[in-house]
C-alpha cells in the first residue's frame, strides 16, 4: 500500500478577512457552549434532538473555518519553507 499525499490548495486572504474568520469561529463556537448548557434544561425529546444537531453544526461549522484558514496564508505573510 503505497503512503498518498494530500495536497491541499492554498488561498490567498485579506488580514481583515482572516479577521472576520476568525470572529465568526469564535462566536460559533461561544453560541455552542452557550447551547450545550441550555440543553440541560430542555425537556422534549424533540427539542431536545434539534437543539443537540444545532450544536453539531455550529461546532461543524466552526472546524470547516479552521480548516480553511489553516490552509490560508495572509497577504503579506511571509511562507516558512519545508526541507
Amino acid at each position: 500500500m503505497h503512503a498518498e499525499s494530500h495536497i491541499y490548495e492554498t488561498y490567498e486572504i485579506s488580514p481583515r478577512f482572516r479577521q472576520t474568520v476568525e470572529e465568526r469561529i469564535a462566536r460559533l463556537e461561544r453560541d455552542a457552549t452557550r447551547d450545550e448548557i441550555v440543553l440541560g434544561t430542555l425537556e422534549e425529546p424533540d427539542h431536545i434532538r434539534r437543539h443537540r444537531r444545532l450544536v453539531a453544526v455550529q461546532r461543524n461549522e466552526a472546524l470547516r473555518m479552521r480548516l480553511f484558514l489553516d490552509r490560508a496564508r495572509t497577504r503579506g505573510e511571509q511562507w516558512a519553507v519545508e526541507i
